[in-house]
């Protein structure tokens, strides 16, 4: 009888070799890094620029650092101007 493999399973066994976490703690981390750089990027926008607001930044402060945070995503998100960033949070 076949067994299904995890899609991502060497990283898993990596993961339970060079860490303290067990398999199913391994496969938990992956599936959270998975989903946090799938996040589109309206998505990212909206949920990084409600952060930084509640942390007290102003708008001034808050778009130059997710342009530069978009720009270093582990898949690059396209080029935004501050007029999107805002519609994207704004409507």
């Amino acid at each position: 009888m076949p067994t299904t493999r995890h899609p991502y399973e060497d990283l898993i066994t990596h993961l339970t070799r060079t860490s303290a976490l067990g398999p199913g703690e391994a496969a938990r981390v992956v599936a959270d890094v998975l989903a946090y750089f799938s996040e589109p990027v309206e998505d990212f926008v909206r949920r990084r620029h409600a952060e930084l607001k509640g942390r007290g930044l102003v708008n001034d402060e808050i778009f130059p650092r997710l342009i530069a945070e978009l720009a270093v995503r582990r898949v690059a998100a396209p080029e935004l101007s501050l007029r999107q960033l805002r519609r994207i949070v704004y409507g």
